[in-house]
């Protein structure tokens, strides 16, 4: 590549003058090409209009928008990088970010690192956060990127093992084994800024990302300090550190969450967010000072790996067409139901990001917002200073909403405004926890609304389960006993002709046999008889019955249905609905 100007001359500089002082193009092709892009019927941005008129190449483009933000070139094959600096970042997250280490300034603590897309300067931000680095970023070409992260970490494969080994070892953090509440203010900046505590945090912070983890536990007990995943709703423990590491890693989180690290005994929350592989992850994070420590649980938000469409949440065509009925009446209560961690809040964000128009005002008020969505207000509720769903819904109705989500009816004055809301016009979502759709009604009563206020303002609920997938990977057929079939009350006359699945385990599945879960159903819709039985205080399997009767789906049909289609299997419809046959 030609020698680049100085990058002061590039930065905020024009795109046409940058790739002319890259010696890339003549001022008559820019010239040529800004005449294209102004006679586009569609907006298409210069860089766009010269890689179609074959003028430059992608990465010609790339290295020029990092010029224009201030980032220097750097050549990697002319530069040997001492090993010191490589260990600054290790091998998972070096390929990770795509980035290189440099250079390191001990003085200012800064660390420069070689990138190959102005789109990666995110990798800074993380990078600071994670390793606790300043963090300044050079352009280079990707091919020589890719050569250079196989030559410098080719024999590193750093495990999770590994580096408990090393933690096993360390004399610093030995020293202050069973010290427990003596510690000071130093000592624990010093234990959150020790590199093998970072290593070791940050392999399992990007392990359980990749691994789809929904949450991470850092649990201390007397003798041992366990860390545990939560894949697919179930924990999976993994190698544990030792014992007396507990105070270095939550320090550790603490410090990248902006905590209070010198606080060891009030629960704390706070949230680290990330860019991982230019995908924007959020952690939040629950402290919670326990006989033996801290115990620190991060909940892992990844949004790349959420899909808010009605279309994917699992459920049946009918129940879809049902669904979709109900989510654009112009007013009324619509209830999502079920146990905490069974995608109630997954299925309400489907619903709003699909009435999510421009000639539609929707507010949610939530505890706590989980995924941000364009388009939406969302409010987060405080109920330390009083900012309750309550509270917070009697000022969201003075902001002109058609469509209002509250996170959860937890009490009756949530509940009344909720049916105020409703009956002045305006469509409510909210979630409540009970076993099936028709005991929400039951629950709403309980809470003390009268019934004529549920049969004016209630149009329909939703009850759901999350069930675990088969991994495609491993899927194989099998036969199942007539015991097995028995669970779910199946005859081998109502099975003939099926083929039932099950996951043998795989690499892909950490062998599990399950990879990702699927919604399982039951929506209740509310007509006028159902109204009337309300008024008359019909029993829940009263309401059950006269649902099912009226072409309502239990959990347990949905269920059987995702078994039948091969998508999950009898086990994991079984544990999550035998609670439901009454």
């Amino acid at each position: 590549m030609a020698k680049m100007p100085p990058v002061d001359q590039l930065k905020s500089r024009p795109l046409g003058r940058v790739l002319i002082k890259m010696g890339k193009l003549t001022r008559e092709e820019v010239h040529k090409a800004l005449q294209v892009q102004k006679e586009s019927p569609k907006a298409v941005p210069l860089g766009q209009v010269l890689i179609n008129l074959g003028k430059i190449t992608e990465h010609d483009l790339s290295l020029a928008q990092a010029f224009q933000m201030g980032m220097p070139y750097i050549n990697l094959k002319d530069i040997d990088i001492a090993e010191e600096i490589i260990h600054r970042i290790s091998a998972q997250m070096a390929m990770t970010y795509r980035v290189l280490p440099v250079e390191y300034d001990q003085a200012s603590n800064t660390l420069t690192i070689a990138v190959d897309s102005a789109d990666n300067f995110r990798a800074t931000d993380d990078l600071r956060t994670l390793l606790g680095f300043n963090v300044k970023a050079m352009i280079t070409e990707p091919e020589s990127l890719e050569a250079a992260l196989g030559r410098y970490y080719n024999t590193e494969s750093e495990s999770i093992n590994d580096l408990i080994g090393e933690l096993a070892d360390d004399d610093l953090l030995s020293e202050f084994q069973d010290r427990g509440e003596s510690l000071d203010l130093n000592e624990l900046r010093e234990l959150a800024d020790s590199n093998p505590v970072k290593k070791l945090l940050n392999l399992v912070l990007l392990q359980a990302i990749r691994d789809k983890a929904s949450d991470i536990h850092f649990e201390p007990f007397e003798d041992e300090f366990k860390m545990r995943y939560r894949i697919d709703g179930v924990l999976y423990e993994m190698v544990p550190p030792p014992r007396h590491i507990a105070v270095a890693l939550a320090s550790r989180i603490k410090v990248m969450a902006n905590l209070d690290i010198a606080e060891r005994r009030m629960p704390q929350d706070g949230r680290i967010p990330l860019q991982v592989q230019g995908q924007p992850v959020d952690l939040r994070v629950s402290v919670l000072p326990t006989l033996f420590g801290e115990s620190v649980v991060l909940r892992v938000l990844d949004r790349s790996q959420v899909q808010l469409d009605i279309e994917r949440l699992g459920m049946r065509e009918h129940d879809i067409e049902t669904f979709r009925w109900l989510i654009n009446k112009p007013n009324g209560i619509v209830i999502v139901t079920g146990p905490t961690g069974s995608g109630k809040t997954t299925t309400l964000y489907s619903a709003m990001n699909e009435l999510n128009t421009i000639d539609r005002k929707l507010i949610t008020t939530e505890d706590p917002v989980e995924y941000d969505i364009d388009g939406i207000i969302q409010v987060q509720i405080r109920p330390e200073i009083g900012l309750t769903f309550a509270r917070c819904l009697r000022s969201i109705l003075r902001q002109d909403p058609d469509i209002v989500l509250v996170g959860e009816i937890r009490d009756l004055e949530t509940a009344e405004i909720a049916v105020q809301a409703s009956l002045t016009g305006h469509l409510v979502f909210s979630t409540l926890h009970t076993n099936d759709a028709p005991s929400a009604i039951a629950r709403l009563l309980d809470l003390g609304l009268e019934s004529f206020l549920v049969t004016a303002t209630l149009e329909g609920i939703v009850g759901q389960r999350l069930v675990r997938k088969i991994c495609t990977n491993c899927k194989t057929a099998f036969q199942p006993t007539e015991e097995v079939l028995m669970e779910l009350e199946l005859t081998p006359e109502m099975t003939a002709g099926r083929e039932f699945y099950f996951g043998k385990g795989c690499d892909y599945c950490n062998n599990t046999g399950y990879r990702g879960r699927l919604g399982i159903y039951e929506i209740m819709r509310l007509d006028d008889e159902l109204r009337e039985d309300i008024m008359n205080h019909a029993s829940t399997n009263v309401l059950r019955e006269k649902s099912l009767r009226k072409g309502m789906k239990t959990l347990r049909d949905s269920g059987i249905a995702a078994i039948f289609d091969g998508l999950t299997s009898i086990e994991e419809v079984v544990k999550e609905t035998v609670m439901d046959e009454v």
